[in-house]
This record gives structure tokens, C-alpha cells and sequence, in this order.
């Protein structure tokens, strides 16, 4: 049984004298240790955070400018190819005018010999048929 004598106050007085000094020697700087710690957590946390934002804004950034540069390059590409095209094509004009310029030379130089040739046949005709006609009848035709 608990008898209530002198020595009740004195472990209730004990107790509450452990229990202050317990709370000034040990358990205020443990709080205090892990208050720290927290915050010193808290801050790295937000410091991975602010690097995190920061590579994804690097990181779009950098995709931002290679499309960029892709466009150009592609506009580019196809500015050469369009003005390699141009010359190209104005090189097989001039180069099909010249010879359509030929052709047409050519054409009325074989248009002239040809007139000539048959103008020549055309005069030789009579002694032509006349040969022949000695060579089938086998006299000659005057």
C-alpha cells in the first residue's frame, strides 16, 4: 500500500527537479539539434529543388535553341537547293536554246542541200530516164 509520510513530497519534488534539469541538460539541446537539422534539411531540399528547375529550364532552353537551329539549317538548305534549282534549270535553258538554235541551223542547211539535191536529180531526171530506158530496151533512146 502507498502510505503518504515525508518522503512522498520528496520524490514528487525529486521527480520535478529531474525533470527540469533533464529538460535543460538533455532534452532542450537534442530539440535544438534536430530543430537545426530540420531547417538544414528544408534548405538543401529547397536548393535541390532550385537545381532541378534550373536544368529543366537549361534543359528546354537547349532544346529551344537546337530546334531553332535545325529550322534554320533547314531553311538554309533549302535556299541552296532552291538556287541550285535556278541555275540548274537557267544553265538547261540556255544550254537548250543553243541547241534548239543548232537544230534549227542544221535543219535548214539539210533543207537547202535537200532542195538542192532533188533541184540536181530534178535536172539530171531526163538523162536518167533515158539511160534506163536503153538499159530495159536494150537501145539506146534518144
Amino acid at each position: 500500500m502507498i502510505t503518504i509520510d515525508i518522503t512522498m513530497p520528496i520524490h514528487i519534488i525529486n521527480m520535478l527537479l529531474l525533470i527540469v534539469i533533464m529538460n535543460a541538460v538533455l532534452y532542450r539541446p537534442i530539440r535544438s539539434i534536430l530543430i537545426e537539422r530540420a531547417k538544414k534539411v528544408d534548405s538543401l531540399e529547397k536548393e535541390i529543388e532550385t537545381f532541378e528547375k534550373n536544368s529543366q529550364l537549361q534543359l528546354e532552353e537547349f532544346d529551344k535553341k537546337l530546334a531553332e537551329a535545325r529550322g534554320k539549317a533547314k531553311e538554309q538548305m533549302e535556299a541552296v537547293k532552291s538556287e541550285a534549282m535556278a541555275a540548274s534549270s537557267e544553265k538547261l535553258g540556255g544550254i537548250k536554246k543553243d541547241s534548239d538554235a543548232e537544230k534549227a541551223t542544221q535543219l535548214g542547211e539539210i533543207g537547202q542541200q535537200f532542195a538542192a539535191a532533188q533541184q540536181e536529180l530534178k535536172g539530171q531526171l531526163d538523162s536518167f530516164a533515158g539511160a534506163m530506158a536503153g538499159k530495159i530496151l536494150g537501145r539506146s533512146v534518144s
